[in-house]
């Protein structure tokens, strides 16, 4: 395959001629459950086929030389693996922080290229984390469960890189393939591959790339596991998962006055998401497509109206989200579905696309976002894994 013989040759440029072992690691498409995971809730997700690559050999230095295609070379010492402030938001603390989950583990040189590009939508980040997670475990000699790369690729994101995320992705790029998950324990999640083929609906599904500038949105991120969370403190309990949805709906008018109306109307989105997550599982199971299509017109709604993740506070001339969910409706009509796509804001909208609108779908979405904006993708089997 050329892709193996173009990294290898990478890989001996920038580190000498080493054969390298040969590594992949999927980006992922969130199906349903937006903003569920961090409050112990229930997605679906499925594996894509755009993949991180690796290519890596030991290199008895007792450190990891990484070289990224496209962002250059960076290091770190194994005798050195407790997190550091200064590395926040850098490939180096995420470097650090996987490695700091894998006992035994011994130096190599690590040549990384991707197709999951940055800003996607398709969580290059935990790909690239469960890559490394993958690589480490191999060099140290162990086996290391899906879960297990996925909860280390979570940790460094968390601690070592800064940033508040769930587990949802890095399972996806672990497990492959369609799946449900269940983060009520986060410890042990329940996976669940979900029986039907994706790829053999007559639909196609497409990542719409709005174009928008989201490093400057970490604290809207992150204020949406806050609230839910301050909500979850209103019972005493820290996520949401364990608050009686009953109990909730009762005590309204006082949990408004502690919070504020915007955390009582995320939460109300995350009782209603988490059921819808489940739905959708289900109605896919039993081979019902139209159920399911309808059920993710229901979650953009709830994305849109409650958990409110569309358009960035304040924001009045640039409002790409809300844009490019009124131009695929007013695309798709009646037919399909669309929906905020992971965290939102200034990421990209999904779309179930009938196959016979395809190329005026992409036509008029590209004419407003760019060319290459409309990424059409293909649900992808197989999860993280050396190759050879």
């Amino acid at each position: 395959m050329d892709m193996y013989k173009t990294g290898r040759a990478a890989f001996a440029r920038h580190f000498g001629g080493e054969r390298a072992r040969i590594y992949a690691a999927p980006g992922r498409t969130e199906i349903g459950g937006n903003h569920t995971d961090h409050q112990h809730g229930r997605v679906l997700a499925a594996a894509v086929d755009l993949e991180t690559w690796g290519f890596a050999a030991p290199n008895g230095r007792g450190e990891i030389r990484l070289y990224s295609e496209g962002y250059g070379s960076c290091s770190v010492s194994l005798s050195d693996l407790v997190p550091r402030p200064e590395e926040r938001g850098a490939v180096q603390a995420l470097l650090r922080g996987v490695a700091a989950g894998v006992p035994g583990l011994s130096g190599f040189d690590l040549y990384v290229t991707s197709q999951v590009l940055p800003g996607s939508g398709l969580s290059s980040s935990a790909a690239f984390e469960v890559l490394l997670g993958i690589v480490c475990a191999d060099m140290a000699g162990i086996e290391l469960t899906p879960t297990a790369i996925a909860q280390i690729g979570q940790e460094a994101e968390n601690r070592y890189f800064g940033k508040p995320c769930g587990l949802m992705d890095q399972m996806a790029s672990a497990w492959g393939g369609l799946i449900e998950m269940d983060f009520q324990n986060p410890a042990e999640p329940t996976v669940c591959r979900v029986s039907f083929d994706m790829n053999q609906t007559g639909y196609a599904l497409c990542i719409l790339d709005v174009k928008a500038d989201h490093a400057s949105l970490t604290d809207a991120y992150a204020a949406i596991p806050a609230e839910m969370e301050a909500v979850a403190s209103f019972f005493g309990e820290e996520k949401l998962r364990d608050v009686s949805e009953e109990a909730f709906w009762a005590c309204v008018p006082e949990i408004r006055k502690r919070t504020g109306d915007r955390a009582v109307l995320r939460a109300a989105h995350f009782f209603e998401e988490n059921r819808r997550a489940e739905a959708e599982a289900k109605a896919l199971e039993a081979g019902d497509f139209a159920r399911f299509l309808r059920l993710v017109r229901a979650s953009g709604e709830s994305s849109w109206l409650y958990l409110q993740n569309v358009v960035p506070a304040g924001a009045v001339k640039q409002q790409s989200m809300a844009m490019a969910l009124a131009i695929c409706r007013h695309v798709l009509g009646e037919e399909g579905a669309c929906r905020v796509h992971g965290g939102g804001f200034g990421g990209t909208v999904q779309a179930f696309v009938p196959a016979e609108q395809l190329l005026a779908f992409q036509k008029r979405t590209e004419g407003v976002f760019g060319e290459g904006a409309c990424h059409v993708l293909r649900v992808n089997p197989t999860g993280a894994r050396r190759i050879e």
